[in-house]
């Protein structure tokens, strides 16, 4: 197993997230758009995770050429992306965000499929090389936040560029081979996806990530507007990232003695408790911090968990429409919603507004999986 080939792509890749997500909300705020151009733009990026994965994960899937998609689609979202260097209007912005993020949004899936042919019958191990892509995040959202407190919000495009052509250079040493001889044992997809096992994974996967529309579009524009430094939000977003990574590295403890079901649980029900603080409480320093420390469970063991049953429930052939299938309807849907939602409820009724819908949200969620997931997961 080629490990730190495979470490390499998410480093580069979740390191460019560092960057786009914590940031380009401010980034768009410097050029004077305004909280719901703000969403509508962020939900772009989410959006196309919608078709995206479905439209790549259906060529890989009969061609097995999986990681010659990966390197097409890094290489072409980051000649997108180059546009953002010609013009500042909202259409043009737009456009390029929907042309970016249509090629970029299609890699990881795929290369997740990847991960987890190589892994075989360790897929416990998954944590141990998903990590990495936490430690490129909180390497660039920590360092970030000084550079641009002194430097300016517009060298952020720049970052991102040099970002992105490493996750394409990352790309190109994974070989082929790599994505792993496909299974012709397997359902039919659509006796798969008629499971009310996975129809109520995929909802609460969708309200999960719904919840976090606020967080990802807003939290860095919230906080400042509390007078926190750049460097101070940094840190925050990284402190997110590092109790990630702490709790990657007790997953494959924690599944064989907790069960996914109920961790599954277990973080929906503390994305509620999180969004509740961040919502009330976002001048208590001490709570702030809990409150990040929370997303160990509002990404980490949800991620973790989510993947691993996916991959549960999506066998042979269908592992690349699984993957797909949970980024478009959670990343792509619920984020899109997310951030489209957070930007009205922001500039309509103010910003504890936001996390007091995603609350409500995630704790939909965790109904929904209450009573669609069997406990035997």
């Amino acid at each position: 197993m080629p490990y730190w080939r495979l470490s390499g792509f998410y480093l580069f890749y979740f390191a460019s997230l560092g960057a786009l997500l914590p940031y380009w909300g401010l980034y768009l705020q410097s050029l004077d758009y305004d909280a719901t151009e703000i969403g509508t733009l962020m939900a772009i990026i989410m959006a196309t995770k919608i078709i995206s994965p479905n439209v790549w994960g259906w060529v890989a899937d009969h061609t097995g050429k999986r990681m010659a998609i990966v390197r097409f689609g890094c290489l072409a979202g980051m000649l997108a992306f180059v546009g953002v260097f010609f013009s500042e209007s909202f259409f043009w912005l737009a456009l390029v965000m929907v042309l970016f993020s249509f090629f970029w949004n299609a890699t990881l899936p795929q290369f997740e499929a990847t991960t987890f042919y190589h892994l075989g019958d360790q897929i416990h191990r998954y944590s141990s090389i998903r990590l990495w892509g936490s430690v490129g995040f909180i390497a660039t959202v920590w360092g970030l936040g000084g550079f641009l407190d002194g430097q300016g919000i517009s060298w952020l495009p720049h970052i991102l560029l040099l970002l992105f052509i490493g996750i394409w250079l990352s790309s190109l040493v994974v070989p082929e081979e790599a994505a792993g001889h496909l299974s012709l044992d397997h359902e039919p997809l659509r006796k798969v996806l008629t499971r009310p096992a996975v129809i109520g994974l995929f909802v609460a996967c969708f309200l999960m990530q719904a919840s976090h529309g606020p967080y990802y579009t807003f939290y860095s524009i919230y906080m400042t507007e509390y007078d926190y430094s750049l460097s101070f939000i940094g840190g925050m977003w990284a402190l997110g990232v590092i109790v990630e990574v702490l709790m990657f590295l007790f997953m494959h403890r924690l599944v064989p003695k907790y069960g996914l079901r109920n961790l599954l649980l277990a973080s929906l029900l503390l994305a509620s408790v999180r969004w509740l603080i961040t919502a009330f409480y976002p001048e208590t320093l001490v709570l702030v911090i809990f409150a990040q420390c929370l997303h160990a469970a509002t990404f980490g063991v949800y991620h973790a968990a989510s993947i691993q049953l996916i991959h549960h429930y999506f066998s042979g052939r269908h592992q690349g429409k699984g993957q797909a299938l949970y980024s478009s309807l959670s990343f792509g849907a619920g984020g899109a919603i997310g951030s489209f939602y957070s930007g009205y409820l922001y500039e309509g009724f103010g910003a504890w507004s936001m996390f007091v819908a995603a609350a409500v949200l995630s704790t939909l969620g965790f109904i929904i999986a209450w009573y669609f997931v069997p406990q035997s997961e």
